[in-house]
């Protein structure tokens, strides 16, 4: 069976073609440096040809609130229009939960278009919505820094493990599309303030973290409901204190 992984070239994209391959699927790592591009449509329809299912991880290389809505907006509509073309029978994508909740921010009312791409295309589809990863943390941190003092919510969210994402994936790539949303979360709740205190004494980074309610993340406030997941998510198996280990004895 072929598949074709939009943003096959990226942290969850490169993990998620070699779990597919590992399973003997035939499976394109598309991106702009494989020679297919969704904004200029650049090698679209050949990548598509005879695929039957197609996953989209790609992410914009710009989060400033006009770029990032134009990049989904015409990313979404170039490929789902390939893929109708194409005959493709499943399309599945990556999103983030919180993103109908949160409408201040720029990046998901960008990820809030996409979905509604999705649902209106006509082609059969299962939406992964995700939390943050824990990969995200620095950017999280310096996103929030001011000097030698970040300024995070202490709003709970459930962060996981790109891992565990992609084990998820994988199991949604190969099942049939459910027409609807699928949310996936870490196994433990956790501050946001505090998560980044965690990151930041493992990497033996002495930078203060204050806990403001007011501070913004990706360019909206939060509260205990704005990225964590609803009543009956897919739970990762990774804690965050795990993960930390793992990452210290890679480095």
């Amino acid at each position: 069976m072929k598949i074709v992984v939009i943003g096959g070239s990226g942290l969850i994209g490169s993990k998620l073609a070699s779990a597919l391959r590992e399973r003997g699927h035939e499976v394109n790592a598309a991106s702009p440096a494989s020679g297919v591009n969704t904004i200029t449509r650049e090698g679209l329809a050949e990548a598509l040809a005879d695929a039957h299912i197609v996953v989209d991880v790609a992410n914009s290389p710009s989060f400033e609130d006009q770029a990032v809505m134009e990049f989904f907006e015409t990313s979404g509509r170039n490929l789902l229009a390939a893929e109708a073309a194409a005959g493709v029978k499943h399309h599945v994508a990556l999103s983030v939960v919180g993103t109908q909740r949160l409408p201040e921010s720029g990046y998901l009312r960008a990820k809030a278009a996409q979905e509604n791409l999705i649902k209106g295309a006509g082609i059969p589809y299962t939406i992964l919505q995700s939390t943050q990863f824990f990969e995200f943390a620095n950017s999280i941190i310096q996103g929030a820094s001011k000097g030698n003092v970040i300024h995070l919510s202490p709003a709970l969210f459930q962060p996981i493990a790109s891992n565990d994402v992609v084990a998820v994936l994988t199991e949604l790539v190969l099942g049939a599309p459910v027409k609807g949303t699928i949310e996936v979360a870490g196994p433990e709740l956790i501050p946001l303030d505090a998560f980044a205190r965690q990151y930041l004494a493992a990497k033996g980074d002495t930078r203060q973290v204050i806990a403001d309610v007011h501070a913004r993340y990706f360019g909206t406030e939060l509260n205990d409901r704005s990225l964590t997941p609803g009543a009956h998510p897919r739970l990762g198996r990774t804690r965050f204190g795990e993960w930390l280990q793992d990452d210290a004895i890679a480095a």
